[in-house]
This record gives C-alpha cells, structure tokens and sequence, in this order.
C-alpha cells in the first residue's frame, strides 16, 4: 500500500499488460457502467490520464463474501489493477499487515487523504448492548464508521449487510443490527446490495468513480440505476415460459426438468431489483435462476425474514390475461389449451414456447 501518483494504465504497464490489454479493460468497464461502445474511447482517455482515488475498505458484521466476489471478477486486470496496493489503503481482509501496524495505516490515510477518499463498507453495525459485538483494535464499529465517514467523499456499502442489516438484521436481530445509512449524514451514500454483489458491478462502480469523478445515477433507494434499474424478472430468459403460464410445481417435477418459470416455487425476481440476469457470475456464465433455483431477493431489504420457497401473491402477467392458478384450473377442465393459445396468438415472439407446449399436451396444470 504505496504510491497514490499512477493512473491505472500506468500501473498496468508496470504489471506486465499490453495495451491491447488494457484497451479490453476499457472496453469491459464501459460496458458494465452501461455506456454504449462510443465511450470507449473517454474511459480509456480517463484511465490513462486520471489518478486512482483512495479507497478505504472497513468491515464490521458480515462474512467477508463481498470482498470474495468483488476478487472474484472475470477479467484479472479488475482485481489486479483495480484492488491493487496503491489506492487500496485499509482492508482488514486482504491487507498483508495487521494489528497496530494496520490501525497506524487506516488513520495515516484518514488524515492525509481527509476529503478526498471513498469510503467503502461492508457489513452491518450493531447497536445492541452498547455495540459490543463488533469491536476492532478496542473500538466499537460505531465509533470507527463516524470517523471514517467523516473525511470520504462518498460512502459506498457493499452487500445487503450495509446497505439493509443483511442476515444480522433478520428477525430477531439479537445484536440489534442496522445498514450503514443509519449512521452516516451529510455524504453521497451508493448503495450495493446483495448477498453478495455481483463482483463486476463492484468494479464498475469503482471505475465511475475514476472515470466521472462522481456518483452515478441513482434510484430511490440510494441503488445505482445502471445495475439496479431492472427486476431480474424483466430480463429473465424464462419469463415467456411466465406470461404463457407454464411454471415448475415443484422442484423435481418434470417442468423443472424442461426449464420452466420459477415463480410458483417461490421465486423472487418479479420484485428484486439487480443485474443478475444481464451480468450473471461466474464470468458471465450463469446465475440461480439459470441453474435451476429461484431467486432468493437477496439485494431487497428483508429478504431474510421472506421465506424462500413460498409464491409472491398476486404479481401481474402470469400467464398473460390469467393469474397462474386460474391457467391450472382451466387446464385442470380441458379448456387450457385453447383458452391459452388464444391468449398467446398476439405475443409472436412466444408463439414458438407455446406452440410446441401445446403440442406436447403439457401445459401447466
């Protein structure tokens, strides 16, 4: 944890990098920011000439999966360059010091770089018993966060820890657990939820930073628009097999087996708000509802006290002009057929899901 001068093409360069290289890193950071191809060109122009902030990273009650996700992204240039020891300048996780050594680091930094450096926080601070069950080098998380926060430019909490209390907060939350947001006035907070974040919007979010100098554009509810403007549900693969009423029952049905929509089994993308489907993980290959389970919510405030495989009552467009049961029902009377393929002649682009379904003599029921 030294030099603050470089820019990040220039400590590519010195990592060994091409410059092809570091073009692919533009170009992958523009599209996760949501910018379309034509600004390539600006955020390679920014990387090359703009210094990298620094960044503070503090954790307090949490499992350390936001951090894994966030070294976890597809691209090494994300982590190497991105996380690497010049701008990072406290983590508790992946820092090589520790103790004095590190507190002597967090509050060098604090005081040299006070106004100009991003807060990032990861985990919840609990309130209960005067705090004690969060304590680093004898203080308590409270403490510790309303010094940090008073310096940073901006506060970014990663994980639905921060950004809603997490699985701290569930009920009964024993420790008295609460996000970030509650004890943080007077600075841009960016909210990232999720258990955890997927790593490339973390890096993303980091990269506006270094690109625009500002927070980007946000929701209600403190969420960059960018990656939390969509329900998963609206970008879906399997949301036609949604609007023509087709659903799994159970998960070892024969309609798991086929692909079906989850919502019956408890599914929640029809009210989570996230960039799952789009950005997916593992490197772009799948996320839960492409591998069979439906998703959990987890970037919703709450989503631990919701239980996972109970039905979201009353959510719009099942089975296009009927709720999902009344599908079943008129199946279950041998009418579903026809009631359903008429309702479906007017969405052409499921025409084909449908059609073969119905020639199969498998709708839902």
């Amino acid at each position: 944890m030294k030099t603050k001068n470089k820019t990040v093409y220039q400590e590519s360069l010195d990592k060994g990098y091409s410059r092809r290289d570091f073009m692919k890193l533009a170009a992958m950071m523009t599209a996760y920011m949501g910018l379309q191809s034509s600004a390539i060109g600006q955020v390679a122009k920014a990387l090359e000439t703009n210094v990298r902030p620094t960044v503070i990273w503090l954790h307090f009650q949490e499992c350390t999966g936001c951090t894994e996700s966030f070294i976890k992204t597809s691209h090494p240039l994300v982590a190497d360059i991105l996380l690497d020891t010049i701008s990072l300048d406290y983590t508790e996780t992946l820092m090589a010091t520790s103790g004095e050594a590190a507190e002597t680091a967090l509050h060098t930094s604090l005081k040299k770089n006070y106004g100009n450096y991003i807060l990032l926080v990861e985990g919840a601070i609990p309130t209960a018993n005067d705090g004690v069950y969060c304590v680093i080098g004898g203080r308590k998380a409270t403490d510790i966060l309303e010094e940090a926060a008073k310096g940073a430019q901006a506060v970014v909490t990663w994980g639905s820890c921060a950004s809603n209390g997490g699985v701290q907060a569930a009920y009964p939350n024993p420790t008295g657990a609460k996000p970030i947001e509650k004890f943080v006035s007077g600075k841009p907070i960016i909210q990232v939820p999720g258990c955890p974040p997927i790593g490339e919007v973390m890096a993303a979010i980091i990269t506006q930073f270094i690109v625009f100098g500002k927070v980007p554009e946000l929701d209600g509810h403190g969420r960059p628009k960018a990656f939390y403007g969509r329900r998963v549900h609206d970008t879906c693969y399997r949301r036609p097999y949604f609007d023509a009423g087709l659903f799994v029952e159970t998960y070892d049905d024969a309609n798991a087996k086929k692909g079906y929509c989850l919502y019956k089994v408890g599914c929640k993308g029809p009210t989570t708000y996230n960039a799952c489907a789009t950005t997916k993980w593992n490197e772009g290959i799948s996320y839960p509802i492409q591998s069979g389970h439906g998703c959990l919510g987890c970037s919703e405030a709450g989503f631990w006290d919701v239980p996972f495989y109970e039905r979201i009552p009353n959510v719009a467009g099942a089975g296009i002009e009927a709720t999902a049961d009344k599908i079943g029902a008129a199946a279950a009377v041998g009418v579903a057929v026809g009631v359903t393929a008429h309702s479906v002649a007017t969405y052409i682009r499921k025409g084909k899901i449908v059609d073969k379904h119905i020639k199969d003599g498998d709708l839902n029921n």
